[in-house]
């Protein structure tokens, strides 16, 4: 059986509302650097890696001056926010000793992804996977869980995902994975 992972919400934490409150105690400022950074369609591009991070801040600053120091502080710390969720991260090495092949799936930017894989020592446990970055294609669209099938040769009706995204979750079923839509590890569990 092939287990194959969302990263935000499933592998990491991500909650843009909580990690601008760590960083700015203005209720005001927090709305709108959340609306500025990460509601912007910028934040999709840099998903889809026709954006870089440079040019988001560049970007946001040149749109919301009076902004501009707060903007460059929260993307240039933005790697705070992704913090391993224990729960799952353990469930991982047994599903390899169970004789899975595990893989991700996930929309991020590439200066992320860069941070994440080189940082987070169990994503090599992970047998492959595809950054939406990589591929200019982000979930829910069909290209990229077609990619992923394609380049691991994967048989999708012994493969599940799981996704803490309802959507996501019923593009990868239209695919003919099994989805699951993720709200703890327990969910993981109930398969291995």
């Amino acid at each position: 059986m092939n287990f194959i992972f969302d990263v935000g919400n499933v592998l990491v934490e991500f909650k843009p509302l909580v990690y601008l409150k760590s960083l700015f105690t203005d209720n005001t400022l927090v709305e709108k650097i959340h609306a500025t950074i990460f509601k912007s369609p910028q934040w999709l591009y840099m998903d889809l890696g026709i954006m870089t991070h440079s040019e988001a801040i560049e970007f946001y600053s040149a749109r919301e001056p009076e902004f501009e120091s707060a903007i460059y502080h929260t993307m240039k710390s933005v790697n705070d926010m992704f913090i391993p969720l224990p729960d799952t991260i353990k469930l991982l090495p047994a599903l390899k000793d169970a004789g899975h092949d595990l893989y991700y799936l996930s929309n991020i930017h590439k200066e992320i992804r860069d941070f994440l894989l080189s940082n987070h020592e169990y994503f090599k446990l992970f047998d492959g996977g595809v950054f939406s970055c990589d591929i200019s294609a982000a979930k829910p669209s069909p290209e990229i869980y077609r990619h992923l099938i394609e380049k691991y040769r994967l048989v999708p009706g012994d493969s599940i995902f799981f996704d803490d995204v309802q959507e996501n979750v019923s593009a990868a079923e239209k695919e003919g994975l099994k989805g699951v839509l993720f709200t703890t590890a327990d969910c993981v569990m109930r398969y291995l």
